[in-house]
C-alpha cells in the first residue's frame, strides 16, 4: 500500500495542525485521518512520541485540562510553520495523491475478488456438469438440488467472508473506503445475480 506521509512530513503537518489551534492527542489523530480521508488513521504509539520530540525541540508546549493533556505550538513552532509554508503545500498536493492512489488499490482489489468469484462459479458449473454421474430412475431429483443449494450457499459464504476480511483489513490499517468502491461492488453482485438468475430459468 502507498504510504500517506513522506519521511518527515509527518512532524511538519503535526505542527500545521496545531498552528490552527490547540489540540488535544486524540483530536490530533481523528484531524489526521479527517484530513486523509480515512485512509491514514494513527495511532497513540505514533502521535505521542512525535509531539513529545517537538515539545523537547521548543516547538510546541502542552497543558493539562482536566483529564486531557493539551498541545497547543509555541511562537518557535508557528515560525517554522510559516517558513516552510511551500513544504505544507506540498505535502496537501501529495496526500491528495496518496488518497487517489489507495483508492485506485481497493477498487482494483475489489475488481480482481468480483473477476476470482465469477471464475469460480463457472469453473464449479462446469465441473459439476462433466463430472456428475447420471441419476438413476429411482434417485429423488429434489435430494441433488438440495445438495446444489448447500454448495451455491457454501460459495457464496466463503465470498463474503474474503470480501469482508479484505475490506475490514484495510480500513483497520488506516485505509479509506470510498463509496465508488462500495457502488461497484453493488453492481458487480447485482450484474453476477441476474446471470445466475438467466441460467436457473434456462
Amino acid at each position: 500500500m502507498s504510504p500517506v506521509f513522506s519521511h518527515g512530513d509527518l512532524r511538519l503537518y503535526l505542527l500545521n495542525l496545531l498552528d490552527e489551534g490547540p489540540r488535544h492527542g486524540y483530536d490530533i489523530m481523528q484531524a489526521l485521518a479527517d484530513r486523509t480521508g480515512g485512509t491514514y488513521t494513527p495511532s497513540a504509539g505514533t502521535i505521542y512520541p512525535r509531539l513529545a520530540k517537538l515539545e523537547e525541540e521548543g516547538l510546541v508546549s502542552k497543558s493539562i485540562d482536566g483529564r486531557k493533556t493539551v498541545y497547543a505550538i509555541t511562537e518557535a513552532g508557528h515560525a517554522e510553520v510559516v517558513a516552510r509554508a511551500g513544504e505544507l503545500e506540498g505535502i496537501e498536493a501529495g496526500l491528495t495523491d496518496s488518497v487517489r492512489l489507495i483508492a485506485d488499490e481497493v477498487r482494483g482489489s475489489v475488481r480482481e475478488a468480483m473477476k476470482s468469484l465469477r471464475a469460480d462459479l463457472a469453473a464449479a458449473g462446469r465441473t459439476e456438469r462433466e463430472s456428475a454421474p447420471r441419476p438413476a430412475p429411482e434417485d429423488d431429483p429434489r435430494v441433488h438440488s438440495r445438495e446444489q443449494v448447500q454448495r451455491a450457499d457454501a460459495a457464496v459464504n466463503e465470498f463474503r467472508a474474503r470480501v469482508r476480511s479484505d475490506v475490514r483489513t484495510h480500513v483497520a490499517r488506516g485505509g479509506e473506503l470510498a463509496a465508488s468502491v462500495v457502488d461497484e461492488l453493488v453492481g458487480e453482485l447485482d450484474r453476477v445475480a441476474r446471470d445466475i438468475t438467466r441460467a436457473l430459468r434456462s
